[in-house]
């Protein structure tokens, strides 16, 4: 059985609902970083980077969202939720996980946590300001991505990994000032189809996720 340390409504989000829709028998660990368990000393042990999520899979352990989940997905190949290795899609696959992880995932962090980089509250803000700004322009990208074909999902017609991640990505934007990913068209019917799937909505319960939801 798995163990998913987890904090409500952070980077553990993805995980939960990849191991919901690969029906996978999973514990979850509170790691709550509303009170820093996440920077405890037992914890540090699994992740020294005292960061959400970790994987516990028998004698392994994981940290890094996007290795997680591709982790899980490569156990449970059954399922289909990354295409063949080796195939086309699989390598278009690739190019936007990790495009999700390494370049919006990386705004967003700027974004809520811009003391990080400088110091002084009017340059903190500055960078949240231009984080937010960046924010929105990767969106746009994924807009076109998404309505650049007739599939109901990220890729296309297969729902996959990249819906569960590029969603959790997109509800990071839910108290922007100003335009947020649900207020893009073709994105807004996509988290729509997200939220009706039952695997979500069963994270969000557990999670206890209030409104609004994306």
């Amino acid at each position: 059985m798995y163990q998913l340390y987890f904090s409500p409504s952070t980077a553990s989000m993805a995980p939960h609902i990849l191991l919901e829709e690969l029906q996978a028998e999973y514990e979850l660990v509170l790691t709550d970083t509303a009170t820093a368990s996440h920077k405890s000393a037992d914890y540090l042990k699994l992740n020294p980077n005292g960061l959400i999520p970790t994987l516990v899979d028998g004698e392994l352990v994981l940290f890094e969202t996007a290795a997680i989940c591709l982790h899980l997905c490569d156990k449970h190949a059954d399922k289909a939720l990354m295409p063949a290795p080796g195939s086309a899609q699989r390598g278009e696959a690739y190019k936007w996980l990790f495009w999700l992880s390494a370049t919006l995932q990386s705004a967003l962090i700027v974004y809520f946590y811009p003391e990080r980089w400088v110091e002084g509250e009017q340059n903190a803000a500055d960078v949240k300001a231009h984080a937010q700004a960046k924010v929105l322009s990767l969106l746009e990208q994924m807009e076109q991505q998404v309505a650049s074909h007739c599939g109901h999902w990220f890729l296309g017609d297969e729902f996959s990994l990249l819906d569960i991640y590029a969603m959790m990505l997109c509800r990071w934007t839910r108290n922007f000032s100003g335009k947020k990913a649900r207020d893009f068209p073709f994105l807004a019917l996509w988290l729509q189809r997200m939220l009706a799937r039952p695997a979500v909505q069963k994270v969000y319960a557990k999670e206890n996720i209030q409104p609004p939801f994306v």
